[in-house]
């Protein structure tokens, strides 16, 4: 339950700035958010064994399967790349997380000040769907 709960935080950080960022890949709904690490508290960053740093940001998907009543969580692959304007990549190692009901994958990176970043997202849900998710959001450090 205390898991869960924190796993709610973490979703709530995020929806004031990213609410309703998703997108549709065949049966498989895709939602999104990027932030600064320091909009978790420290005790749910340590929880989850993430930096929390004005320099690093965090990137949390969630796969919803479209075809089922509920749209229950999916399971899937998830990698990708944050690219900044001047070509500089990163690779994103993102791991999954279950929590009851709950699949989301979280991958963190570093950030500077007033940074553009392209992000490039592989789905993989299998026979549910796959694609490519595409964004960009700019991030400020927080010192």
């Amino acid at each position: 339950m205390n898991k869960w709960l924190i796993a709610l935080a973490i979703s709530c950080l995020a929806l004031p700035s990213f609410a309703g960022q998703f997108k549709t890949i065949k049966d498989v709904e895709v939602h999104y958010s990027a932030f600064n690490s320091t909009f978790l508290t420290p005790q749910v960053a340590s929880s989850y064994q993430l930096k929390r740093s004005g320099y690093s940001a965090i990137i949390n998907i969630s796969l919803l399967d479209r075809s089922q009543a509920g749209k229950p969580a999916l399971s899937g692959k998830v990698t990708g790349l944050a690219k900044n304007l001047i070509g500089q990549s990163r690779e994103l190692a993102f791991r999954e997380v279950k929590e009851g009901d709950a699949i989301y994958y979280l991958a963190e990176f570093k950030i500077s000040d007033e940074e553009n970043i392209n992000f490039n997202i592989d789905i993989d849900a299998g026979n549910k769907g796959k694609g490519a998710l595409k964004f960009t959001q700019k991030f400020y450090v927080e010192e």
